[in-house]
């Protein structure tokens, strides 16, 4: 059984770009917990409500993809660059520490928020290959309205190598994205209902699937 765990920088990034992939983790048997390095909203000026009403979010999300409770942490939103990186690095190495995944998923390194951004680099630092550590594969997902609108400056594009079937699942990836459906905007917004469903489709042609979710490999350790 193996232990999974999706390191994102917002409540919603989770669902967003991997709900497909942790809700097949979870029916074959596999345990995965998401953690979120802020809530999201502080950026918009949000009262506290606002604030409460996402983390509900998150922990109904988590629900619905068979996840255990969310662990929610408080860096400042859209300002994670205002920190020093080791803070990040040292909260996502208590995760690691008391959950003890063998994977990690999390943001693209060259993603247009800046969040993004550090969460990830916060990851690869957390998760370097010191002997004795358990996480033998790291992921990185595209998270739509982010990704696909960093320009070039930013980094190397998103150029997938991994590509998970989630034909049985993409049901229930939307129902986690509804859980936020606060966040939701209409078509041709990439946070749609439409356009997920046609990632998810064209993301599985690539690989001859009906649907699926794509990663780039940061890092996969063969034991």
């Amino acid at each position: 059984m193996k232990r999974l765990l999706v390191i994102a920088a917002h409540p919603d990034d989770e669902a967003l770009g991997c709900a497909g992939t942790i809700a097949r983790h979870v029916v074959q048997g596999g345990t995965a917990k998401c953690i979120f390095m802020t809530n999201g909203v502080d950026a918009r000026g949000a009262d506290g409500e606002e604030s409460a009403r996402r983390a509900d979010s998150a922990r109904r999300a988590a629900r619905i993809l068979g996840c255990e409770q969310p662990e929610l942490l408080d860096f400042p939103d859209n300002a994670m660059d205002s920190v020093p990186l080791i803070s990040v690095v040292r909260a996502i190495e208590r995760t690691i520490a008391e959950f003890a995944p063998e994977e990690v998923l999390t943001h693209h390194g060259c993603d247009l928020n800046v969040d993004h951004r550090i969460t990830n680099q916060a990851v690869a630092t957390a998760c370097r290959p010191i002997a004795g550590r358990t996480v033998r594969q790291i992921r990185c997902f595209e998270t739509l309205s982010s990704t696909e609108w960093s320009p070039a400056p930013t980094g190397p594009a998103f150029r997938p190598s991994v590509f998970v079937d989630i034909s049985d699942y993409l049901e229930t990836k939307i129902r986690a994205i509804d859980a936020y459906r606060q966040e939701m905007r209409q078509f041709p917004h990439p946070r749609s209902s439409e356009v997920i469903r046609a990632q998810a489709a064209l993301r599985g042609s690539s690989a001859g699937l009906r649907a699926a979710e794509a990663f780039e490999l940061l890092r996969r350790i063969e034991r």
